[in-house]
């Protein structure tokens, strides 16, 4: 992956709560071939009309969200299932940051496992961020963000924030500490000897 630490562009802002991972990404599309893309299928529910056309206000749609790399939400974003296709959504679309009050527990871990950046903020920040107009710049360095003239800290999971940091999965991250588990796996053979494996 991508490693993340500091990013600068414009901001599609998305004043909903609840954005679940079946409106990111409807069940019906996870049939489509990752290789293919899900960015067309992001929000493709709430961006469009009952005839399938695309609703010209909606925040996804407008002129001035082309070539977000953020989005903006308000508390509880990605509940619901633990559909990964909607981070995948999220990242073939181009974001990789999302900034809201609150994410689901789930759908955190699977973004972080895919370059995308949860930034949890104040619920009062996010709505300044939403009222906001402007590019937003967001740096994982030292967890704040920028935008209108106002500096906000946001908080994420010093983990997590270590594998966006390097660009790591979960393999990547158990490697970096590959000396440590040396180390640690020969104490434990020196004082526990019969659990070695037998060579017979």
């Amino acid at each position: 992956m991508t490693p993340f630490t500091t990013s600068t562009s414009a901001a599609v802002r998305l004043p909903l709560s609840n954005v679940d991972t079946d409106q990111l990404l409807p069940a019906r599309f996870m049939s489509q071939p990752r290789s293919e893309g899900y960015g067309g299928f992001l929000l493709h529910d709430l961006a469009r009309d009952e005839n399938g056309d695309l609703k010209p206000d909606f925040a996804l749609n407008t002129p001035e969200s082309g070539g977000a790399l953020v989005l903006v939400a308000r508390r509880n974003f990605g509940g619901g299932s633990s559909r990964e296709g909607a981070v995948y959504a999220l990242v073939d679309h181009g974001f990789r940051c999302v900034i809201a009050p609150s994410f689901g527990d789930i759908f955190s871990n699977n973004a972080a496992n895919n370059g995308l950046l949860t930034a949890q903020v104040a619920q009062d920040d996010a709505e300044f961020l939403l009222a906001s107009d402007g590019d937003v710049t967001v740096d994982l360095r030292d967890c704040t963000i920028h935008a209108a003239g106002r500096r906000i800290g946001f908080d994420i999971n010093p983990v997590k924030r270590e594998k966006l940091l390097n660009g790591w999965e979960d393999v990547d991250l158990t490697l970096s500490r590959k000396k440590n588990i040396d180390a640690f796996a020969e104490r434990d053979l020196h004082k526990r000897p019969w659990l070695a494996p037998s060579r017979q």
